[in-house]
């Protein structure tokens, strides 16, 4: 319970700062690109404080894209992945209901900005793919570097994307919630989190066969949490 606890409160803090950072950004900055770097660099600095915080109980996945990487190598038994996908699910709800609470928004209003086509779904793939495999590259030999490694690929992909970078099925989800800057039309959300589990598959893939030790470094994904190891 500890641990579900943790990926709830931690996706729930992570999706009020990426959706409060953004309508705060839209109400001040004068342009998008302005607003944009705004979002980023608070998404970008909740990342570094959420993942050292929830590291240690739950490994701070937030993800359910990186839950099942995990899970796929042996990092955390299978029987606890739908308790935290559903933890995550419900803590980016919760996030983005308390982040229009704070700026006095709809609780809830599904968004109508569109983010469609082959590029946007393209983006994702190559956006989450890069998110595991800097998870994967660097949990191995310098686990404690993971969250500032997460945290600036984020940044960068902020900006590298056509999508924004939402690399995130939960994110996706909850941010089809939220008709503000950050948001993202319901029917739109489907092909994005195809894109983004199929984008964490091939990076396992590819890492399992780079590193074929992969699956003795997976308990510390994202960060080292001991409470996960396995037999």
């Amino acid at each position: 319970m500890r641990k579900l606890v943790s990926e709830a409160l931690g996706t729930a803090l992570l999706l009020a700062t990426v959706v409060g950072s953004g309508i705060m950004a839209e109400r001040l900055a004068d342009n998008e690109a302005l607003a944009l770097l705004a979002n980023t660099i608070a998404t970008g600095a909740a990342l570094v404080a959420l993942i050292l915080t929830f590291g240690p109980i739950s490994g701070a996945h937030f993800n359910p894209a990186v839950t099942l990487a995990d899970a796929s190598q042996r990092g955390l038994p299978w029987r606890e992945v739908p308790g935290y996908v559903v933890a995550q699910i419900a803590g980016s709800i919760a996030g983005v209901v308390l982040a229009h609470a704070m700026f006095g928004e709809p609780l809830i209003a599904a968004s109508t900005k569109v983010r469609v086509g082959f590029p946007q779904v393209l983006s994702e793939f190559v956006a989450t793919f890069g998110l595991v495999a800097v998870i994967w590259g660097c949990v191995r030999r310098r686990s404690d570097a993971v969250p500032f490694a997460v945290a600036a690929y984020i940044v960068a992909a902020y900006w590298f994307t056509a999508s924004t970078s939402f690399a995130n099925p939960a994110v996706t989800i909850a941010r089809s919630l939220t008709d503000t800057f950050t948001g993202i039309r319901p029917q739109d959300a489907p092909p994005f989190v195809v894109a983004q589990l199929l984008g964490a598959a091939a990076a396992t893939a590819l890492f399992r066969w780079l590193v074929p030790a992969l699956p003795a470094s997976a308990p510390d994904v994202v960060v080292p949490h001991p409470e996960n190891r396995t037999p």
